[in-house]
């Protein structure tokens, strides 16, 4: 009998973003920084993944921050406190690789800012010190910035429009950084795979550490399906079980892009079954 998770609290962030607090003790004890869960909405849901924003093992409670694209995420935006998901697995994944690096970058774009919160939490509680980069298209799309502000030691805005902190794209932000001659030990990058692809565009010639947080297709998480393959140094490699965090200078971006494109016919299908459903 598949074990079903409470919501105990759900809140709009943004346009078409949404988080749920929701009860899941097992999970919440031994999440770490970096790891993410697969969830069912209900019996005839599909599996996919989310990243693990934060988790309390007092309160035995994990929070998911999610952008409202595909039908599944629809349908777990539709949910309301009090309502339950069908199934959640976790944590998987490997953790993030936090020591005392010095100077840190995070940067994160779009709805992927909620995976960067765990990384500048646990980076700073390393005694790192935190240079954080938030972009979305639009200053109403910017996500958790109140929150790493007080979390990091400095903080840039990039909007695509212009509309909050630099015009521009958050590898913009960390281009003028490093002409102006700035010098970091790491940087970490999530968010849509163009981004990340350009972030380490920008660090390939100072030859600077960069680490990407993954999202291709998952299906199970445990590396059965091969669904989430990517190839990472020439090497084929599973984002559920050897990552989902690579090298950025070894990923292969373009293949990771088609392979996201996989699905596209098959999901219009499939919204426009459930918006003939809501209607």
């Amino acid at each position: 009998m598949a074990r079903r998770f409470k919501i105990l609290s759900t809140a709009k962030l943004a346009p078409d973003i949404k988080r749920h607090v929701v009860s899941a003790p097992l999970i919440a004890k031994k999440a770490q920084a970096g790891q993410f869960v697969i969830l069912r909405v209900d019996e005839q849901g599909e599996r996919f993944p989310l990243t693990l924003v934060a988790w309390d093992q007092k309160e035995g409670t994990i929070t998911l921050i999610f952008q409202e694209v595909g039908v599944s995420t629809r349908k777990l935006g539709k949910l309301k406190a009090g309502d339950y998901i069908e199934d959640i697995v976790g944590p998987l994944g490997n953790p993030s690789e936090v020591e005392k690096y010095g100077e840190v970058v995070v940067i994160g774009g779009g709805v992927a800012t909620a995976l960067i919160y765990p990384w500048v939490k646990a980076l700073k509680e390393s005694g790192n010190r935190i240079t954080t980069i938030l972009g979305a298209r639009h200053e109403n799309l910017l996500l958790l910035e109140e929150d790493l502000r007080v979390l990091s030691d400095e903080l840039h805005i990039s909007t695509d429009d212009g509309s909050s902190g630099v015009k521009g794209f958050t590898s913009d932000v960390l281009r003028s950084l490093l002409e102006q001659g700035r010098t970091f030990d790491l940087v970490m990058a999530a968010g849509p795979v163009p981004m990340m692809r350009a972030v380490a565009e920008v660090t390939r010639p100072f030859k600077l550490k960069t680490v990407v947080s993954l999202n291709p297709i998952m299906v199970d998480g445990t590396g059965m399906c091969g669904g989430c393959r990517v190839t990472v140094g020439g090497e084929t490699k599973f984002a559920c079980v050897d990552g989902p965090e690579f090298d950025a200078h070894q990923v292969d971006f373009r293949g990771l892009m088609n392979r996201l494109r996989t699905y596209q016919e098959e999901e219009t299908r499939a919204s426009a079954v459930l918006e003939a459903d809501d209607a």
